[in-house]
């Protein structure tokens, strides 16, 4: 049997698109979950759009012009400015923090000496990451306002691989599972100094276990 088309896979969705174009909410399934963040009444799902002709390009699909690219030309161990704020560095990989979110903490690990993304990256590269996302895990997951951790990979709009770390907030079981980030999206900010304590926390648990570099704007004082 051969792999399913794109074609075919929508037109199943097709078949079940109500007057509208929309989806039905699946109040069995989802919406059943203790944690589903919606009321089933209030919800619907937009309308289905037309399949696309073709996945659109992403950032940096030519290594020549992604961001990599300035630091490999560049002097030794120089990084590109959305990277300068980096919580964590070695040779190969950087973890950076998200310091405008409602959750604990939000990491993305990203490699800086390869571009690559999750399918084409090098063996030894990927042994390397499996070790870090490990050691970062423990560490987020040791904040006490941490309950558990959360990776992600989308990789939609850019094509140089990153990584997500996400902090589900300790105790609060409505958050449990993939509704964290609808959650997220509607919590209040958490201050600036508290999300940084919190990276540094994590910078220092993962350099004493792995090795690396702490950010000088994460090193505590």
């Amino acid at each position: 049997m051969l792999p399913e088309s794109p074609e075919a896979y929508y037109a199943r969705i097709a078949s079940h698109l109500g007057p509208e174009g929309r989806l039905a909410v699946a109040v069995e399934e989802m919406p059943g979950w203790d944690i589903y963040p919606y009321e089933v009444e209030s919800l619907r799902l937009k309308p289905l759009l037309p399949l696309a002709g073709s996945e659109p390009p992403r950032r940096g699909e030519d290594p020549a012009e992604c961001w990599c690219a300035s630091v490999a030309e560049g002097p030794a161990n120089a990084l590109p400015e959305h990277l300068e704020g980096f919580v964590w560095r070695n040779e190969r990989w950087v973890l950076t923090a998200d310091l405008a979110q409602s959750l604990p903490v939000f990491l993305t690990l990203v490699p800086v000496a390869t571009h690559c993304d999750l399918p084409t990256a090098p063996p030894d590269l990927a042994a390397e990451m499996g070790q870090l996302i490990v050691a970062i895990s423990a560490a987020v997951e040791a904040l006490p306002s941490v309950g558990r951790v959360q990776l992600a990979k989308w990789g939609d709009g850019g094509a140089h691989l990153h990584l997500a770390f996400l902090g589900r907030p300790a105790r609060v079981l409505q958050f449990r599972g993939s509704p964290l980030l609808d959650w997220a999206e509607n919590l209040p900010d958490v201050p600036e100094d508290v999300l940084s304590a919190n990276a540094t926390f994590v910078a220092e648990h993962l350099a004493a276990a792995v090795g690396g570099e702490v950010g000088p704007e994460h090193v505590a004082s």
